[in-house]
């Protein structure tokens, strides 16, 4: 362990000087500046996840792709294609590439590590545990936050209250790094915006918040059970520590065709946040590349600046 946090601690270093200048992270977009823009936007490695997954697209490479394809200067990795042959080489890699490019790491997007809202204690410890290398893994690459999902299982009250146990201790760790845990609104009761706006009322830690992602607001797949988005992302505003604009389809003037964008986006701005906005393209009416640049502009439109 000690070694460990030594080689996050240099890591974080090389990090500091290139990222880390005056505000959080959440909240680097100064006020709307005399051209009417008024946040930042970031890109989520997950936009790119068949080009990644492939092997067409060097995961190691991201922050240089997003920067000189997409021109975006700031990124939201996915653990997801790191865990296989996760190493302090491969994170080290992470940091030097972004740096030189002079790319902002944003946050890391985790899956897969367990359930943080888990009944089962000793899954819930675990899980709490699994995602410590991430929050490490954050502080050295200079981002301000993890993005985490809060699934547990039984009755309404009974998740809540499993999920910020969960959400509370992986809080006070990352709150011992310098690092938020975030929530993202990630299918059954995490797509509830009342019921996870209960749990961060629960959890009640200034190092944990919400993600809210414009598209992520169904429940249950299967019964096609959908909470209304725009009621959703107001109730989830007051604790956003980032959000994820997510895209599927535009229609012929630019806009996203089922999602009204101007609407979702005059509720963030009216909550006073002021922090990055990710992209986060997941249609299949265009290619990835396409569905990017569709989205940055779009944003870009509505008071953003890449």
């Amino acid at each position: 362990m000690d070694s460990r946090r030594h080689f996050v601690k240099s890591a974080f270093g090389l990090a500091a000087a290139s990222f880390l200048t005056g505000k959080s992270l959440a909240q680097t977009a100064a006020d709307p500046r005399k051209d009417g823009t008024w946040f930042d936007i970031s890109l989520a490695q997950w936009s790119i996840n068949k080009a990644f997954w492939s092997g067409e697209k060097d995961k190691m490479r991201f922050a240089q792709i997003a920067k000189n394809e997409f021109g975006v200067n700031a990124v939201e990795y996915v653990n997801q294609f790191y865990m296989e042959g996760w190493s302090k080489a491969v994170l080290a890699e992470l940091v030097k590439i972004s740096a030189g490019e002079g790319v902002r790491n944003v946050l890391i997007m985790c899956d897969r590590e367990g359930r943080l809202g888990d009944p089962d204690e000793a899954k819930r410890t675990q899980a709490v545990q699994n995602h410590v290398r991430w929050i490490e893994a954050a502080r050295a690459l200079g981002c301000h936050a993890i993005r985490v999902n809060a699934a547990s299982e039984g009755k309404f009250d009974e998740q809540l209250k499993l999920a910020a146990d969960g959400l509370r201790r992986l809080s006070e760790i990352g709150d011992r790094y310098g690092i938020s845990v975030i929530v993202e609104n990630h299918g059954g009761l995490s797509s509830n915006g009342a019921w996870l706006s209960a749990v961060m009322r629960l959890v009640d830690h200034p190092r944990c918040g919400t993600l809210p992602d414009f598209g992520n607001f169904t429940i249950n797949r299967e019964s096609g059970e959908e909470y209304d988005k725009y009621l959703g992302t107001q109730q989830l505003m007051p604790f956003a520590k980032g959000v994820s604009a997510k895209t599927f389809n535009f229609n012929p003037e630019g806009f996203e065709r089922d999602m009204d964008y101007p609407r979702l986006m005059d509720v963030v701005k009216r909550s006073g946040y002021r922090g990055y906005i990710g992209i986060e393209w997941e249609g299949k009416s265009l290619d990835e590349p396409t569905g990017i640049l569709m989205t940055k502009k779009l944003l870009q439109k509505l008071g953003g600046r890449a």
